[in-house]
């Protein structure tokens, strides 16, 4: 049986520069960082859909519009869509997060250049202020995500040529757009005084900073629950206590925000394109072995942290689920929820094309997304389900929802924003 954990204290998260936080708002927020000047990290973490983007696998570069409006640009077809569900970015300045993505493809590790372990080489792992910092190299890296495809811009050809640090490296090209902005020249020196120009990590330094302040996330109903300051409303004790005890939720989803940081194979339906190399033929994903190597990772995840959660939809590392009670109900019994998994409940984006289903309609693939199931079945109600949902609720933060500093009403670059 799980305990509820010690209230959230101010010594839990990394202190941030304000002058940081304001330069990685308007960075966050600009397109100036990806190929085509086209999308900025909020397109896919915004804060009007729980900075996430509501669907279940995004379409990135190549798509305009936001969240479920988005679709494939027929001028600039994507070649295919991101393989994960965006994640939401609260607490990520939380100490504890030392850990990140679905696959916890990079972490922190003393024992590592610059003190993280990730897929990069050891030169590009360095510089870093902290792992929240190191996880803003990939997306603008990625040719689906930010970078756009191999013939469409100078960074997009840099990435395919592997020219990532050095003059003329995609970081460095990305870093002369910004010090080249006039806009940005007196948040930089506010930001980081008594330095000539800036570097790509400064530029994700300062976005890690606004993220860590934006979207702290520890003035829920829960919060003032744990600190003696407000009662929780009944449904959500009842809630609460099936959460930590019989229905074994706190046994993963521990500690003040609601994860271990590991991995575990929850039998989450799979589709899409799978996590694949481009010289790579096949549709899974099997999550941290791609990592590990170890057979017996394969289909785990990361446990994510449930703050917001009912701000999040859709549900699981591919969005396999629009409705939380659902997903809850499957995920108790995850075989079962297999079996009564429906394809016509996903929210895809329009992609002409696209071969979603391949993974689904495998029975080889199936069975073994099935097999390295881990977890227990747990046989819950639908009043116990409403009772989850009800203490889940009870984690939702309305500062942390709305965002301490919001969008800006411009960006330096004059590059549009989405709204």
């Amino acid at each position: 049986m799980a305990s509820p954990p010690e209230p959230v204290r101010d010594a839990d998260y990394v202190a941030t520069d304000m002058a940081q936080v304001r330069l990685g708002q308007m960075l966050f927020y600009d397109p100036i960082l990806s190929g085509n000047r086209n999308i900025s990290c909020a397109t896919c973490h915004h804060p009007t859909l729980g900075t996430a983007d509501g669907v279940s696998l995004s379409i990135g570069e190549g798509g305009t519009g936001l969240g479920p409006e988005r679709r494939a640009d027929p001028e600039n077809m994507p070649e295919q869509r991101i393989p994960r569900n965006a994640p939401a970015l609260f607490n990520l300045g939380a100490r504890e997060f030392t850990v990140l993505f679905h696959d916890g493809r990079i972490e922190v590790d003393p024992d590592k250049p610059g003190g993280l372990r990730t897929p990069m080489g050891a030169e590009m792992s360095a510089g870093f202020a902290s792992l929240l910092s190191a996880q803003t190299m990939f997306p603008v890296l990625s040719a689906d995500e930010m970078a756009g495809h191999y013939s469409e811009n100078d960074v997009s050809a840099a990435v395919r040529q592997g020219r990532i640090t050095g003059d003329g490296g995609a970081w460095s090209l990305l870093s002369a757009r910004v010090a080249g902005t006039p806009g940005y020249q007196p948040l930089i020196r506010a930001a980081f005084p008594g330095q000539e120009g800036i570097d790509f990590t400064d530029i994700s330094d300062a976005i890690a900073a606004f993220i860590a302040f934006e979207w702290r996330s520890d003035t829920s109903p829960f919060d003032a629950h744990l600190r003696g300051e407000a009662a929780l409303q009944a449904e959500a004790v009842r809630g609460m206590d099936l959460f930590y005890g019989p229905a074994g939720c706190g046994d993963c989803h521990s500690g003040p925000f609601q994860t271990d940081h590991s991995f575990h194979a929850a039998g989450v339906p799979q589709f899409g394109p799978g996590k694949a190399a481009r010289f790579e033929n096949h549709v899974r994903d099997t999550g941290r072995m791609r990592v590990t190597g170890r057979a017996e990772d394969a289909y785990a995840f990361r446990t994510p942290s449930l703050r917001n959660v009912t701000a999040t939809a859709p549900y699981g590392h591919t969005g396999s689920h629009a409705q939380l009670a659902a997903f809850i109900a499957d995920h108790a019994d995850p075989v079962a929820g297999l079996e009564r998994f429906d394809p016509a409940s996903v929210a895809l984006p329009d992609l002409p094309g696209a071969k979603d289903w391949q993974h689904v309609e495998s029975a080889a693939e199936r069975d073994a997304l099935r097999a390295a199931i881990a977890m227990p079945a747990v046989t819950l109600t639908a009043d116990d389900v409403a009772g989850l949902v009800a203490f889940l609720e009870a984690l939702t933060d309305p500062v942390a929802l709305t965002g301490r500093l919001g969008i800006p009403e411009a960006v330096p670059s004059g590059l549009p924003i989405d709204r």
